[in-house]
């Protein structure tokens, strides 16, 4: 049969490029498709969108090529530091700080804005040849057989190749076309997303609170400006967005303080609903699911673009090994190493981010106590402390040859 490409990946997210860069270089042709026009993924304006990137995922993107393009943009974090709150009241005594020295490859991650990694990554599409990519596209169906894929566009036109691949969101089309269907619950929360402008460095420090309604993330951007991540009941959150930019802040000052001395809203304000959703499987003949296609979590550990990209890095590493031994990169038995490799640790992660948010997204007494003493407990044991870290920092479990800064 002959294919229009090797690889076709619907979603033109920063999965879906990072996919598809990852993809031509292990010689795959590839076709990115995309609803939204490029115009609207290079806007290089402020909107406050910020990203946590683990220090593997800084490896991945230098092995892509894309680091050294952001990396000037981009915020180490050099200290990290949890604890249990309440608004107007503060953070409680016990809490756990992560001190980057404690690792020898050096800063658990970095901070960096939405606009300038996706800017970096459609910059380095355009100027792969192994790569077309299709925006303001839409995938309206799709065939998978023995032979191939083929997929239909809205404009009546359709493409084939070997391999279909998901990166379309949580609420994949490409999923529910091949019939995968999808486990998970609603946490009735509702994550705030903006930009502060504080008077203090922040000395790049993270920060981590626990409120009684779900975590404050304070994340450190340049020029004394830092990410928000403010999660609400879903019930209050909408009552937050619709208020004018004065009273959005009389609400967020409680929450966070004044450690950074006076705060000011700068760039855009999102709101993003939250829940857990869960792929009941992550591949089908030709078809393999990545990223928030495949699991969503909660954003309090700040892991979802760093889980999608382990997805692709594990991806590309086994179709490079199947295309090396002459195997059909479209056959379940090669998906399947992709599926077992990815489904053990996004499991782990599901299971760890959905207890911590239910653990500390109340306010019995009896728990805080509990978790409290268990913050304190962490952070006065060095190789308990020091263990998390490396997880934080995405340096545990069987690590992709790309995570750890090696071409594939």
């Amino acid at each position: 049969m002959k294919y229009d490409t090797d690889i076709i990946i619907v979603g033109g997210g920063l999965n879906g490029c990072a996919a598809a860069l990852a993809l031509a270089q292990i010689g795959q042709d590839v076709i990115l498709i995309d609803a939204q026009p490029k115009e609207i993924l290079v806007d290089p304006a402020f909107d406050g969108r910020g990203y946590a990137l683990a220090l593997t995922t800084k490896n991945m993107l230098n092995v892509l090529g894309v680091w050294a393009d952001v990396a000037g943009n981009s915020c180490p974090m050099l200290d990290i530091k949890v604890s249990d709150g309440r608004a107007g009241v503060g953070a409680s005594p016990f809490f756990v700080h992560f001190d980057h020295t404690e690792l020898e490859e050096g800063p658990m991650g970095y901070m960096l804005e939405d606009r300038f990694l996706r800017q970096a990554l459609l910059r380095a599409i355009g100027e792969s040849p192994a790569i077309r990519h299709l925006d303001q596209t839409t995938v309206m169906d799709q065939t998978i057989d023995v032979a191939g894929v083929s997929v239909e566009l809205a404009d009546g036109k359709t493409l084939s190749s070997k391999l279909l691949i998901g990166c379309d969101g949580r609420k994949s089309q490409v999923a529910a076309r091949a019939g995968i269907k999808r486990s998970g619950h609603d946490y009735n929360q509702t994550s705030l997303v903006c930009a502060i402008k504080h008077a203090l460095p922040h000395n790049n420090t993270a920060h981590q609170f626990f409120m009684p309604s779900g975590p404050l993330a304070i994340l450190p951007l340049n020029d004394n400006t830092s990410s928000i991540v403010w999660t609400e009941t879903t019930e209050r959150a909408a009552e937050i967005s619709v208020m004018n930019d004065a009273d959005y802040m009389t609400c967020l000052r409680p929450c966070f303080g004044d450690f950074l001395g006076d705060i000011s809203l700068k760039g855009g304000r999102f709101s993003y609903p939250l829940n857990l959703t869960l792929a009941d499987r992550f591949v089908d003949h030709r078809l393999a699911l990545v990223g928030d296609a495949a699991h969503g979590v909660h954003p309090l550990a700040g892991q979802g673009l760093n889980l999608g990209l382990r997805d692709i890095a594990a991806l590309t590493e086994v179709l490079a090994n199947a295309a090396r031994r002459g195997e059909d990169i479209g056959t379940v038995n090669v998906l399947q190493r992709f599926q077992q490799w990815r489904r053990f640790d996004t499991a782990a992660s599901v299971t760890s981010t959905d207890t911590i948010n239910k653990l500390f997204s109340n306010d019995n007494s009896l728990l805080r106590t509990v978790r409290d003493l268990g913050l304190g407990l962490v952070n006065a044991t060095p190789s308990l402390r020091r263990s998390l870290m490396r997880q934080a920092a995405g340096l545990t479990g069987d690590l992709p040859k790309m995570l750890q800064g090696k071409m594939v």
